[in-house]
This record gives structure tokens, sequence and C-alpha cells, in this order.
């Protein structure tokens, strides 16, 4: 899992999710139990996948922007965008097992 940032160069948010690969991105706060719960999850389906998957973390408190932008009403949440589309979006904690299949289909 990584931020926006790569080596010395920032990339914004909109080129990132606009890319080739897939990016699942994690809404969530400092404050939010259950967003820790999810986080090694998250860490797992990122090793898991490799480079077939970008999983990247936006804290929403910090970025109030995505909050609104993409109508955030309360986290966990993640979105799956490929290309620059929304290809799915859930609230919650959820399994390894479930995150593996949902993203499955995107990325091969």
């Amino acid at each position: 899992m990584n931020n926006a940032t790569t080596g010395t160069q920032t990339e914004s948010f909109h080129d990132i999710i606009r890319g080739e690969k897939p990016v699942l991105v994690d809404f969530y706060a400092d404050w939010c139990g259950p967003c820790k719960v999810l986080a090694p999850t998250l860490k797992q389906l990122a090793e898991r996948t490799g480079d077939k998957l970008r999983v990247i973390k936006v804290d929403v408190d910090k970025s109030r922007w995505a909050s609104s932008t993409y109508q955030i009403q309360s986290v966990p949440t993640m979105i799956l965008f490929h290309k620059g589309k929304i290809i799915w979006r859930k609230s919650g904690v959820l399994s390894l097992q479930q995150l593996e299949t949902m993203v499955r289909p995107v990325i091969g």
C-alpha cells in the first residue's frame, strides 16, 4: 500500500485513478476503529495482488474534498477505480476473501 507519492514526484489523485492499473481507494479516518481493523487486510490484499492492483489510502479528515466529491458518508469506504471509472464501492469491513472476489474480475 502506498500514498500518492512515488520517489520525489507526487502524482495527483486523479492521475492515479485514471491510470491503466486498477486502484482500490480506502477512504478512512485515524479515529475510526473499523478502519484500523481493515488496514491489515488491505495490506494483505496489496501483497497478494502484487502489481496488478494499486491500493491507496485517503484520510477523509485531511482530504475533505474526497468526502464531498465521492459522497463518503461513513468510513471505511472503499472504491475500486479502473481507468477513471468507479467499478464498485463498499462501506464497512470486508474479509480478504471478499475483497479478492470483488477485485478478481478487474485484475484478471
